[in-house]
């Protein structure tokens, strides 16, 4: 007999199934190749660009897609300045300076509006400007899923309450990810993408002077000499998520986590005696395994709660409504 708890838990999974199904059905990796069929070019270069210019970008890129889909869907409302209507979602602690790369998302979409206005939305800009930074350091390619619409409000306590934490533990982070439809192996891959991009001494802090069973003393003491003890002192100063191969997308992030060398608390949590060790292992072993589940949970996660259709609008600038 089905009990109450079971019952719910195969209705939620009947619903995430049904929206996955649906948002598949909507979007399309062709949808812009009569209406822009220069879209993707004219990204991919904007987006090169600026990794050239400064190669941590890439990190960032991928960060502000996954804390824009986390929040209401992938619709772009992370983007959204304040206003007399609006809250942005910038400043809740998760985000607030801490999340960038919006000026790189700004020039993008005012290079695509010059080819075809009032035609490919932030939203979709967002995906397709993290496939292009991941390929651009190495990392994994995939086909996006296009067709999402964008979100003409944001919502700054739903970001504050489904965006991961550098506190937070494993059991809350599984709950995060699977919240979102995302299993624990999507989040472990998706976890992955720390193989690049750097962290403020105020999210590691605590960590590396915490003296723990779980943290390399020699690692500590490196971190330490960028990293005053004191805050607020050194709040700002920046150290690599991967201290080996800072700016190349492989699996050393892996690696590090099982010689207990993971920067944030958040990250060491995934190798610490739970669920996700395996996960971590096969990882550390199987770069090619890694790679490819990291394209797939990029494409899942890209597929949260798109607005599609009639629902939403076209931003022409993605800060601010139309």
């Amino acid at each position: 007999m089905m009990t109450s708890a079971m019952f719910r838990a195969a209705a939620m999974a009947m619903v995430l199934a049904l929206s996955f199904s649906a948002c598949q059905a909507q979007l399309s990796s062709t949808f812009y190749a009569e209406t822009c069929p220069n879209a993707l070019s004219t990204i991919r270069t904007s987006i090169r660009s600026a990794i050239a210019r400064e190669r941590r970008m890439a990190a960032s890129l991928i960060r502000l897609h996954f804390h824009d889909c986390f929040v209401q869907g992938c619709d772009a409302s992370i983007l959204l300045d304040n206003s007399p209507s609006i809250t942005s979602e910038k400043f809740v602690i998760q985000n607030n300076n801490s999340v960038r790369g919006f000026e790189v998302i700004d020039q993008a979409k005012s290079a695509v509006e010059n080819v075809c206005p009032g035609v490919v939305s932030c939203a979709d800009i967002l995906a397709v400007a993290a496939r292009d930074a991941s390929e651009y350091v190495g990392g994994p390619s995939w086909t996006v899923r296009l067709g999402r619409r964008d979100s003409t409000d944001a919502s700054a306590s739903l970001a504050s309450r489904d965006l991961p934490r550098f506190t937070d533990d494993l059991r809350s982070l599984i709950d995060l990810f699977e919240n979102k439809g995302l299993t624990e192996r999507d989040m472990v891959a998706l976890s992955g993408s720390h193989t690049i991009g750097q962290a403020q001494c105020v999210t590691f802090r605590d960590r590396i002077y915490s003296n723990g069973s779980d943290i390399d003393a020699g690692f500590a003491s490196t971190r330490r000499r960028n990293c005053p003890a004191t805050a607020p002192n050194g709040n700002g100063n920046l150290a690599p998520l991967d201290l080996v191969t800072p700016n190349s997308f492989d699996n050393n992030y892996f690696r590090n986590l099982l010689q207990r060398r993971g920067l944030l608390q958040s990250d060491q949590v995934l190798f610490s005696g739970g669920s996700t060790d395996s996960i971590v292992n096969e990882y550390s072993r199987n770069p090619s395994t890694f790679s490819s589940d990291f394209a797939s949970a990029m494409v899942k996660m890209g597929d949260i709660e798109p607005l599609t259709g009639s629902a939403g609008i076209i931003r022409r600038i993605c800060s601010r409504l139309n």
